[in-house]
């Protein structure tokens, strides 16, 4: 079985040094994927300098033991599409492996009062494909909770998702595609 770790999770808000060990630690460790969170407040600020730097050296870090890299931009907090055009070039710049929506903890006031998450949308993978470079991969994560929303995130340029449901999704898919 192949270990993932998260870095810089939930808030992202971990100083650049500190995601790099953290990164370094796991990958030490056995671990062969790591997804981490973007500083969503130096993003919201517009700081690019430092969103590169950061995604860079914990790229960098990944690559140097052979680990990929899940950039999670966190959608519900990042809202305008000019800050994730702009995260999926810098993504596709340094070399990260995949550009990834969410990390399921995006918690933002819904009309109703409550607190929750959307998670991915087929607008923000349709927009994380087209403006990532061919050799960055999409990772759909959050709001993917039925065979039909998969089939859909796949049709817009999802490689791989995260899923809540995915017994049901199975369930569903075993049913559906038993005898194609």
């Amino acid at each position: 079985m192949l270990t993932g770790c998260v870095i810089g999770f939930p808030a992202g808000n971990s100083a650049i040094s500190v995601k790099v060990f953290e990164t370094e630690t796991a990958c030490k460790d056995g671990a062969v994927e790591i997804d981490m969170v973007i500083n969503i407040g130096k993003a919201l600020q517009g700081d690019w300098d430092y969103i590169t730097e950061e995604i860079k050296a914990v790229t960098d870090a990944c690559h140097k033991h052979n680990s990929i890299v899940k950039v999670i931009f966190e959608t519900d907090f990042l809202t305008k599409e000019d800050d994730k055009i702009k995260l999926c070039e810098i993504c596709t710049r340094v070399g990260a492996d995949y550009v990834k929506t969410s990390s399921g903890f995006g918690f933002v006031k819904q009309a109703d009062g409550s607190f929750n998450y959307t998670g991915a949308t087929l607008e923000d993978i349709r927009l994380m494909r087209k403006h990532s470079g061919p050799k960055v991969k999409v990772k759909c994560a959050g709001g993917v909770r039925t065979l039909d929303d998969l089939i859909k995130m796949k049709e817009a340029g999802a490689t791989r998702s995260g899923a809540t449901a995915t017994i049901q999704m199975l369930e569903e898919a075993k049913q559906r595609f038993q005898d194609k």
